[in-house]
């Protein structure tokens, strides 16, 4: 019995002592760690290349309801239409496992990108959660926005109305919209960090 109880005690201060596996979450007005992933066209794409020109970051998952709010409404594609022609290159980042939803070869996120009419700068596939978990990214959505300098300046959520409905987008705080407003001012955002919210990233 005593026996029984020491090593149940053990147990006990090993499951506390031992750490939890966390993503590490990058921090604003710091360098944007660089990373190179491969595209849905074939092509592959590092941060690097992009020094120079403002960045958005999405991190995306089709099957996730609060993704499925801004792309059924169309309300993603525009803001991507919007800013790729203002010269922001608009990185679309798909960080679900194989086996969990979300998960898509390359052909599968050309299809779902064409069916979907979106209009990213490239879709970028991170099945090994390397990336997201270096960005700390939690949720579909969940952005962040680089500046030319190649600094963090924004991470957090696309807007106030934390919903699945697509109502509640009009009306709704953009805070994408903000911050890139300011960076392309060459100014810093008033709101630099808030919460994401959406499904859980499927690592």
């Amino acid at each position: 019995m005593r026996h029984l109880l020491f090593t149940l005690f053990l147990a006990a201060m090993v499951a506390v002592v031992l750490p939890i596996p966390a993503t590490a979450a990058v921090q604003v007005n710091q360098a944007a760690p660089d990373f190179t992933l491969p595209s849905a066209d074939g092509a592959t794409h590092s941060l690097s290349e992009f020094r120079g020109k403002v960045v958005v970051l999405e991190w995306l998952n089709y099957g996730c309801p609060f993704v499925q709010k801004h792309y059924d409404s169309g309300n993603m594609q525009a803001l991507q239409k919007r800013y790729t022609g203002e010269d922001v290159v608009w990185l679309s980042i798909n960080s679900s496992a194989p086996g969990k939803q979300g998960h898509s070869s390359p052909a599968e996120a050309a299809e779902l990108t064409a069916e979907h009419d979106a209009a990213p700068t490239a879709v970028l596939l991170d099945p090994e959660g390397e990336v997201g978990k270096m960005y700390g990214a939690r949720t579909t959505p969940h952005m962040y926005i680089i500046d030319p300098d190649g600094n963090l300046v924004y991470n957090g959520a696309i807007d106030d109305k934390p919903t699945t409905d697509q109502a509640d987008i009009e009306g709704a705080e953009n805070y994408v919209v903000a911050a890139l407003s300011a960076v392309m001012d060459g100014q810093q955002p008033a709101l630099q960090t808030t919460k994401p919210y959406g499904c859980s990233v499927k690592y």
